[in-house]
């Protein structure tokens, strides 16, 4: 499911998108057709934040979030097409540099703004999947303790189960290994979704009365802060671009992939919140009746998400261990003959405060929106028309300019309200 959202490219072999993965998890170049695109499209995007827009509707009202996950599912997918255009001027000035065209997001904020503009990129892409990987925590140990609240509290599933499954997960390095458990995840979201439509079809009665269309202006920030973390699979854009064999189909492609996303995505926000109104929890699966259905696809969320998880964590430790060997410490180490003793550490001390974290937080619903309108934000809005307008900037017409400036103001200006907005709510 998000596992190919694991991907920023600065790391190679996170960057291959899951449904054409070979053995070295590096992308077969020019080998994905226009449908084998669209899939990888749907495995990188759809995620576990899908079953929190019911919630977001019930916030904003069925008509504003509507209108909300259009907005940002549409502006995702411009600044996708932004990173497509950026790619392609550099392939046509630059060609004995291109790399093939297989440039990487952190490539391209080191070419537009030197080491800086990785490091930037790098931290924003590790914070955003920390956010991501902390999701899943949550939602495992909001779903089992779901089922069996006899035993324990949500953070003590997140401690007693899911900490030491996912230090002994963390030590593996092959990401093909796991793609079929992000996989299983995918279809065990679509099962969910499938289970909670069939449920709110069985409760629908007046389906609009006493359910509000607007709620109020301030509440389609929230709104809107969970549907762009739903949309999180931007970092795999210039990845999917590079493994087609037509790649001059990529934006139909895209576009068609993402239209049919935010089709999937309104229906779904909708018919969770008409079907429970103000009942609506901020994982939706928690509004579901404890039959055998429900409970087989809540455990199989949870166990395909506990095996997915380790492709979330797979660009953070690369990151870390990247940045880790570079350091005078890991030179000592190595020097004594004891560099196994660093590397796997920084893997533990990364996935216990991960899960530290994930024990503190005791909304999924705040949590996702914060994410999305904070790091994902940044990461999906301003960067994009950021490298756009220094990259493509001296060739594009005066109102393209413009929309870019507008994309970064925009972009700037939700990052802030949702940091001040996190803030003044603790």
């Amino acid at each position: 499911m998000a596992a190919a959202k694991a991907a920023d490219g600065s790391a190679s072999a996170s960057a291959a998108p899951l449904l054409l993965a070979q053995e070295d998890g590096s992308p077969r170049r020019g080998g994905a057709t226009p449908a084998q695109t669209l899939g990888n499209v749907v495995v990188s995007i759809v995620g576990t934040g899908v079953l929190g827009l019911p919630y977001a509707f019930r916030a904003a009202g069925w008509l504003a979030g509507s209108v909300g996950v259009a907005a940002a599912g549409s502006a995702t997918l411009y600044c996708m097409l932004l990173l497509v255009d950026c790619r392609d001027k550099l392939e046509e000035d630059e060609p004995e540099e291109c790399c093939q065209g297989h440039y990487t997001y952190g490539d391209l904020g080191e070419r537009c703004f030197g080491a800086i503009g990785r490091c930037l990129t790098e931290i924003l892409i590790l914070v955003s999947q920390a956010g991501g990987s902390v999701a899943y925590l949550i939602f495992i140990g909001q779903n089992l303790h779901s089922i069996f609240s006899q035993l324990m509290s949500p953070a003590g599933f997140i401690f007693a189960i899911l900490l030491p499954v996912q230090i002994a997960l963390s030590f593996i390095h092959s990401l093909p290994s796991l793609s079929p458990f992000s996989i299983f995840a995918d279809v065990c979201n679509v099962l969910a979704m499938a289970i909670v439509i069939k449920e709110d079809l069985q409760l629908f009665d007046h389906p609009f009365a006493n359910r509000s269309a607007f709620n109020g202006l301030w509440a389609v920030p929230f709104t809107f802060g969970v549907a762009v973390f739903c949309f999180e699979g931007f970092s795999m854009t210039l990845a999917l671009e590079a493994s087609m064999a037509e790649r001059r189909k990529f934006r139909w492609v895209l576009s068609q992939a993402v239209a049919a996303i935010i089709t999937v995505y309104v229906c779904f926000g909708v018919c969770g919140y008409l079907a429970y109104g103000d009942a609506t929890k901020d994982i939706i699966t928690l509004n579901l009746p404890n039959n055998w259905s429900s409970v087989a696809v809540k455990v199989g969320l949870c166990i395909a998400l506990a095996f997915t998880f380790p492709v979330m964590m797979h660009p953070i430790h690369e990151i870390v261990e990247t940045r880790f060997r570079s350091s005078g410490c890991f030179q000592k180490l190595s020097h004594n003959g004891a560099e196994w003793l660093g590397l796997p550490s920084s893997r533990i001390l990364v996935v216990a405060i991960l899960t530290v974290v994930a024990s503190f937080i005791p909304a999924f619903g705040s949590f996702i929106s914060f994410v999305g309108s904070t790091m994902c934000a940044l990461l999906s809005f301003v960067l994009p028309a950021l490298f756009h307008l220094s990259i493509v900037g001296s060739s594009m017409s005066l109102w393209r300019r413009v929309l870019d400036y507008v994309i970064l103001l925009f972009g700037l200006a939700f990052a802030g309200y949702g940091l001040v907005s996190a803030l003044s709510s603790h």
